[in-house]
């Protein structure tokens, strides 16, 4: 089997934020948020879409007033199934961009459009694009996580849910990959799929948090658990996995499976809509620190923290965090993206 070689030249430094801390609202003062943010969606034409790493009120919120919780290929999906003229992405930036893209016609607003993303930082646009001319015999597949820039440099845009049957397809063709930029979900696809892979030297900050020793140490105070990864995790957290997926895998996987337990190692957000489904089981949250799964080891990342009801509210009554992506650069982001589109269409 060929093996994935990291290049890129050095991980680029991201400045990570520290967590948002959100005033309290009573429960009052929330239902009387979320009825005013209802009304400016309807008032504007606007759909609310979230992520699954975002606040439960947010998920809540979306799903309540006819919008979508999902992961970022059914955000991408949704984008372009709504009649609606503005969607709200209550996510990270490059979701955001990827609705533009997808939408040029739409109005693509965010809570604050700081809520970047640690891949997308890492992957400087002047550096990628030198680091693919490099290497012009490959076949360039960038992560959803990702800038509008680079995607236009790509062939292909993968989200985790479709990365390893686009990766199969193309090594089935024999054709060599340039892969950006998270280097533990490449070196997934590569020893899953064989192929012939460069890797990007790029790391989520959330999930390369996650420690492969302490994960042993809950598996062992906790024998009947089940372990939920998402691929973005180091291979010595990966390798202690029953399921290995994506956001939308890993919660079908919480509904499917008989275990009565799940240690989960992914954002903590998404355990709103694990609890949602399947309120009998018990979640418990992979360590990414000390010798234990605690409130203080739990993962969240701090830039999906930046999306909250009370800037929601602000944003759809001022229209000031729009997303806006240069012509130029959406024409030729947009064809790695259809492709992916099409090819989860076809399966």
């Amino acid at each position: 089997m060929p093996n994935a070689t990291t290049g890129g030249g050095p991980r680029a430094t991201v400045q990570v934020p520290p967590q948002p801390q959100w005033p309290d609202l009573s429960a009052e003062d929330k239902r009387a948020t979320k009825e005013r943010i209802a009304e400016l969606l309807k008032a504007q034409d606007a759909v609310l879409v979230a992520h699954y790493y975002t606040d439960g009120d947010l998920q809540e919120l979306a799903e309540e007033t006819g919008g979508r919780v999902a992961d970022s290929l059914e955000m991408a999906r949704f984008g372009t199934e709504t009649e609606a003229s503005t969607l709200v992405v209550c996510g990270v930036r490059f979701m955001g961009e990827t609705a533009k893209i997808l939408n040029p016609e739409k109005r693509v607003l965010m809570p604050d459009l700081n809520a970047t993303c640690s891949l997308d930082e890492g992957c400087p646009p002047d550096e990628f694009a030198a680091f693919c001319a490099a290497h012009p015999d490959h076949t360039v597949v960038v992560y959803a996580n990702t800038s509008a820039e680079v995607k236009a440099h790509a062939d292909w845009m993968v989200t985790s849910s479709i990365a390893l049957p686009v990766v199969q397809h193309l090594a089935a063709r024999r054709e060599k990959i340039l892969w950006a930029p998270d280097r533990h979900l490449g070196s997934y696809v590569q020893r899953m799929s064989g192929a012939e892979m460069l890797l990007w030297d790029g790391a989520c900050v959330v999930h390369e948090a996650f420690k492969g020793f302490a994960l042993e140490q809950v598996r062992a105070l906790h024998p009947e658990a089940a372990v939920l990864v998402h691929p973005e995790s180091p291979d010595a957290v990966v390798d202690q996995a029953d399921v290995v997926g994506s956001t939308t895998q890993l919660i079908r996987a919480v509904t499917e499976m008989p275990n009565p337990e799940f240690i989960v190692a992914t954002d903590a957000g998404i355990f709103w809509k694990m609890r949602q489904l399947a309120p009998h089981k018990t979640l418990i949250p992979a360590p990414t620190a000390g010798e234990g799964a605690t409130c203080e080891s739990c993962a969240h990342c701090p830039w999906m923290a930046m999306n909250a009801l009370q800037n929601l509210e602000r944003v759809l009554r001022e229209g000031d965090q729009e997303i806006r992506v240069e012509e130029a650069i959406r024409q030729r982001a947009v064809r790695p993206i259809q492709r992916m589109l099409e090819f989860s269409a076809q399966r």
